[in-house]
This record gives C-alpha cells, structure tokens and sequence, in this order.
C-alpha cells in the first residue's frame, strides 16, 4: 500500500535530506516535488524541519532537529554565527566551503556560459580563512534604556546582533572593538544606523593597512554636533600608536548607503598607507579597496605575471580602475596602461598614487567606460576589466567584440554574471579562447567568489 504524505501547510515537520546550498548558504533539500529551503542546513544531513511559508514551488522552513550531522560539520568560530548574518558558512569545514565554491563555479559556467573546461584549483587564503578582512563598517544602535548595541545584522532583518568581537577581522582591528564600543557608550552620543530615532552616530568604520599596519578609525553620523567628539578622537591617537587617524564621515541622507560624501578629518592623517603587489597605496575613508589584501593581491600577480609572459610589455586598457590596483602593478612591470573609471575621486586617489609611486606610464581618465573604451581599444593591445556585481553592460561587451584586444583578463566578483558575459565573448563567432580559470577566494565563511579569467585572440 502506496504511503500517503500529508499536504504541506505551515507549522507540518517533515524529515529532509540537505542536497546542496543556495548563494545564501541556506540548505536545500527536496520533498514530494517540492524545494526545501533551510537556514543552516548541511548537504548530507538528515534533519527534521518545521514548515513556515511557500514561496511558488518553494517552501521555506526552521530546523528543530539534527538527525544525522553532516560529516564536514563543525561548531562556527564565532559565537555569534547562528544570529549574525555577515558570514553564511561559519558551521561548514573550510575544505569543504572551497570544493563548493569550486563546483558553483563550474554550474554556473556550464549552465549560464556553455562552457565546459577545466578550472584551476581555488587559490585559498593560505592558512588565513579567519582574520582576513581588513575593513569593516558596523552598525550602531543606542536603545531606549541607553545602551549602545554594536554589531551587523541578524540574518533576514534589520535588528543588530550585539558584539564585541568579530572572528574574520584582523586581530589588529579586532582588539579595537570593546574598547571603542566602551567609549562610545560613556559619550552618550545618540546612534542609529537606519536614523529612525533623530539625527546621531551611524556606524564605526575600521580599515587596516595590512602591511604597514597603519590604522584608520572613522565615526559615520548625519551630524557634527557630538560634544567631546575631537577630544576622543585625539585619545584614540594618543592611546593606540598604530592609529594614524580619524575621521568623521557625514551621511544625513535616510537610505541605505553607508558613507556620505563629506568626511572630517578630527585627528591624525586622513589616509593611511598600503603597500600592495609592490606598490604603494594611500587609502582614505571612502577609498574602495579589497578587504582581502593578501588574496586580493595573489589574483592581481597573477594576472601581471601571465600579461608580462605572454605580450612582454605592452599598451593596456584598466576598464573599473577603481584607485588603480591593477593598474599601478602592471605599470611597475613596464606596461603603458590607461585607467578607466567612473568616479572622479577614485581617479584622483589613482593619479595621486602614481606619483607616489612615480609610475609616468600609468594615467586615469574619468567617466563612464562605456563611453571612452571604444575610443581607447584600438590602440591597445590588451584589455583588463573589474566590472561591478552586474558585469559588463551589453554597449562594452558590443565594443570589445568589435575591436578585440589580442589579450584580455576579467576578474569577476559574481560567476553567473561572469558565464554570462563568457558566452558572448567566446561563443563560436567570438573572438577569445579562455586559457585559464582562476577562481580565487577573497571572502572565506561566506558564499561569495571571485574569479580571474585569461583569454587570448583566435
């Protein structure tokens, strides 16, 4: 006699089998043809789950029970890992976090890009899966009773998840936290991040020159009018060597972008210094840069050292420069480069770091990439492109089918929009073969990748 499954309704526990993990490092299991999503929930393991709601073909639910543990389980680093939603992966053996994000990379590749080749083994972090993050932004909540809550936010929801330490940052930056989180508290300064309460503090900001060791504290606030706040920014100079400078940055604006567009200095330096695949760097407040240097820097190598190998020095196009971390490097191996970027103060960061450097064949030009790289392409021989989460617009991967350099390199921070600009450039009539694959972890306990891919003419 066939077995009959009840409906499934909201508050029904059913006995699933984790299958694999979604990009947000939820679980996924099958039941009765429909898909299982689980916070938490590890493929291989056998666990009783409490149905809450559907979404179409999908239902979603809460673990109450682990039946049977998967065997690359382990207790997260952090204490903070089941409520916190800044790492995803914390519970999985980082082994095993790698061959995941290895196999991702292939689906995607194959599922999106048509494209079915070997890919390099992950360049990993190299005995450094924790600690790595150089930077950090957190926010900041004052409640009713006074307290001031410090931390990122519970997963699913705008709640902070109160801290006093975080497991992933540098320890340099790490020993930092409870002290400054004491100090805030005793100011009494008003805080809230989303600034539903009035105007105050937002969140702290903390970034780290890794091989300097040069520190940058930065208070984020809609508003200056915080009695004291000079005086406690020269005690942190004055107390911790290391801190080179603070700085207030203003964002009054009730959204959701974390800096704004004016920033103070209150002590010290507004920049701190950065030396990076044998460059120089001066970081400030806004200033983007990798939170991961050391990998960070292993994909940019990379890249330099196949360009040198395979064109010797050459004319280069660095497409979303940015401050110029591809740029600068390969212009200090003797390659002519043009950088390419939106923002007019990354480009001005990029030009004050070429003459700190005193790299003359590197130069920046502000705009749109859209808008200069048909321009620049056929007077260069190779192209280099870093492009935002969305990959490349439809208008850039039109003109660089149009005049294809004879070398191209793409690091990619999302292999789906990756695969998907791949099959353009080297579907049949296309002009590139891929010579390698390099997917690179920059972010360790969470689900994301990146990927640097080498592609030569036809």
């Amino acid at each position: 006699m066939a077995t009959v499954h009840p409906d499934p309704v909201p508050g029904l526990v059913i006995t699933v089998t984790g299958e694999d993990l979604d990009l947000r490092g939820n679980g996924i299991a099958r039941w009765q043809n429909w898909v299982i999503v689980v916070p938490f929930l590890l493929p291989g393991e056998v666990a009783r789950v409490q149905l809450q709601q559907r979404k179409r073909s999908q239902w979603f639910g809460r673990r109450t029970e682990s039946l049977l543990p998967a065997t690359d389980s382990r207790r997260p680093p952090c204490i903070l890992a089941n409520d916190c939603g800044g790492c995803t992966l914390q519970h999985l053996e980082d082994a095993s976090q790698e061959s995941w994000k290895h196999r991702q990379l292939q689906k995607s590749l194959l599922k999106i890009g048509g494209l079915d080749r070997p890919i390099d083994p992950l360049i990993t972090s190299q005995g450094t899966p924790l600690g790595y993050r150089n930077r950090a932004l957190i926010p900041l909540h004052r409640d009713t009773e006074g307290k001031l809550r410090m931390g990122y936010y519970r997963r699913g929801s705008h709640r902070i998840v109160n801290l006093n330490q975080c497991p992933v940052l540098d320890p340099r930056l790490d020993a930092l936290l409870e002290p400054i989180k004491r100090d805030l508290q005793d100011a009494g300064w008003p805080a809230d991040a989303d600034l539903h309460s009035g105007d105050g503090l937002r969140h702290l900001g903390l970034r780290l020159g890794v091989r300097s060791g040069d520190i940058l504290l930065t208070l984020i606030s809609s508003t200056d009018q915080l009695e004291g706040l000079r005086t406690l920014a020269q005690q942190w100079c004055e107390r911790w060597p290391q801190v080179k400078g603070v700085t207030l940055n203003l964002q009054p604006q009730r959204n959701n972008r974390v800096l704004g567009d004016s920033t103070q200095v209150l002590c010290g330096d507004g920049q701190i210094e950065e030396r990076f695949a044998g460059v120089s760097l001066l970081l400030g407040t806004t200033t983007f840069f990798q939170v991961n240097t050391l990998q960070a820097e292993a994909a940019v190598q990379r890249l330099c050292s196949w360009l040198t190998e395979r064109a010797g020095p050459t004319s280069v196009i660095d497409a979303y420069c940015g401050i110029g971390t591809i740029a600068l490097p390969l212009a200090k191996q003797g390659h002519s480069v043009l950088g390419l970027e939106l923002h007019q103060a990354s480009v001005d960061q990029a030009r004050l770091n070429a003459a700190r450097n005193h790299l003359e064949t590197a130069t920046f030009q502000a705009g749109d990439v859209k808008a200069h790289l048909a321009d620049a392409l056929p007077q260069h021989q190779a192209l280099v492109v870093d492009p935002p989460r969305k990959g490349l617009d439809p208008d850039v991967i039109a003109q660089i089918l149009a005049c294809p350099p004879q070398w191209m390199a793409y690091l990619s921070c999302d292999p789906a929009t990756l695969s998907r600009d791949l099959k353009q450039l080297t579907q049949a009539e296309g002009p590139y073969d891929v010579e390698a694959l390099h997917p690179v972890d920059f972010f360790p306990q969470t689900t994301h990748l990146e990927c640097l891919t080498l592609l030569s003419r036809r």
